[in-house]
């Protein structure tokens, strides 16, 4: 009979260290304001994600000043994901476009880069991550505003 408790009180263990590893993923979305985390080790995959409509549905009415030319800019959303120098987010986290609160930006609108010089940062799980040009050109657009929240995949600066 003890060789039948000794898997049970395995299950139950293991039970418990993967809900604590929930629990610390959570605490850890809520601190960094990530909308989602994943992680995969030993086998066991997990994935955290925050529901963001109540954020969402809020976000226009704190801007309301700013709505108008981004409101513009939004009916082409699809299109500007679509543009071939468009430089997309390799990562959720939060951009931002200098390298501490008043520096000077990495780059405007109309600057020359070539591939390879910084564009932005994302902050991601308290890393800043440099987020470098694909290829050399002109900043035509910046799609993003400093300390925004960004998903993966999401279209950040284009590049002519």
């Amino acid at each position: 009979m003890a060789t039948q408790d000794k898997p049970n009180e395995q299950a139950s263990v293991k039970l418990n260290d993967e809900r604590e590893l929930i629990r610390d993923l959570a605490t850890l979305l809520d601190q960094t304001n990530l909308t989602e985390i994943e992680i995969e080790r030993a086998g066991l995959r997990v994935r955290v994600a925050r529901n963001i409509t109540a954020a969402a549905v809020m976000q226009p009415a704190v801007q309301p000043v700013v709505v108008a030319p981004v409101a513009a800019a939004a009916g082409p959303a699809s299109d500007v994901s679509k543009h071939p120098g468009v430089v997309p987010s390799p990562m959720v986290g939060t951009a931002y476009i200098a390298s501490e609160p008043g520096a000077k930006p990495f780059i405007d609108v109309g600057s020359k880069v070539k591939a390879g010089d910084t564009l932005l940062i994302i902050e991601a799980m308290k890393t800043m991550n440099q987020i470098p040009a694909p290829r050399g050109g002109t900043v035509t657009q910046i799609l993003i505003e400093d300390g925004q929240p960004v998903e993966f995949g999401e279209p950040l600066v284009i590049i002519e």
